[in-house]
């Protein structure tokens, strides 16, 4: 355990580069550059409020703010899942040519895509002032469930890196499932009638519906439901057990498939 923690404090540097270069990256072509992580919400905000607002028949303040709320958690796990199932063979040349723990490619593609992340969060807290939702001290524990949403998405995004060196078919797969997971994340409506009926189930074992259910709690001043904080806790721990296992018995083998 200490080797491993001494390895990777050798390469910190290299870490940190890794993230700088993510970033980079994401925005190479753009004009607006980081910048468009603070609008590209908003507007998909405004986008999802008028159609499903004018759907559903939600024309309170607080829809909008339910919203966003929703899809940047949503987001933030869809895209640093997908970078880090890309990871390894995105960086395939430099695993080709000097030895570096393989874990930092993941962990690397899931911690810039969650910098953008909270880098997105002035839009949430800029909409709801604009609506005069105004936040309370429960705002201090939306950490909670943004480090548990950290730690499933590390976990997923070892899985998925693994995967995706052995069967390349998975990156279009994986954004499959992630549309379904999408619907089943209650983010453009409320889950009321959903958690009352027999098909309860859909959402309240998904860990991500968990997560984004208590991060709007947060948001909204209201206490945070401790049956989903610990299941979400749950299985993100089981999801890092399973990830680092599963990376760590194939990483020798990816040198011959990438």
């Amino acid at each position: 355990m200490n080797t491993k923690i001494e390895e990777y404090r050798k390469y910190s540097n290299l870490f940190v580069e890794l993230v700088r270069k993510g970033i980079r990256l994401k925005y190479r072509r753009s004009y607006l550059g980081i910048i468009w992580s603070m609008i590209e919400p908003l507007l998909t905000m405004i986008v999802l409020t008028l159609v499903f607002g004018t759907l559903l028949g939600h024309k309170g303040k607080e829809f909008p703010v339910y919203i966003l709320a929703g899809r940047l958690v949503y987001t933030l796990f869809s895209q640093s899942s997908t970078a880090a199932l890309k990871s390894i063979r995105a960086n395939q040349g430099m695993i080709k040519k000097v030895y570096v723990p393989k874990t930092l490619y993941p962990l690397s593609a899931v911690t810039f895509n969650y910098i953008l992340f909270l880098i997105s969060l002035v839009v949430l807290l800029g909409v709801s002032l604009v609506l005069g939702i105004y936040p309370t001290w429960h705002v201090l524990l939306a950490i909670v469930p943004l480090l548990i949403l950290f730690l499933l998405s590390v976990g997923a995004g070892l899985i998925l890196s693994t995967v995706g060196v052995f069967f390349r078919d998975m990156e279009y797969l994986w954004n499959v499932l992630l549309m379904l997971v999408m619907y089943t994340c209650a983010i453009f409506y409320y889950p009321d009638k959903i958690l009352e009926s027999h098909a309860f189930w859909i959402l309240k074992y998904n860990p991500l519906f968990c997560i984004i259910s208590n991060f709007r709690s947060c948001v909204f001043g209201n206490k945070l439901d401790m049956w989903m904080l610990g299941y979400s806790f749950a299985f993100a721990m089981v999801s890092i057990l399973l990830g680092v296992l599963i990376f760590e018995k194939n990483q020798d083998k990816f040198i011959l498939y990438i």
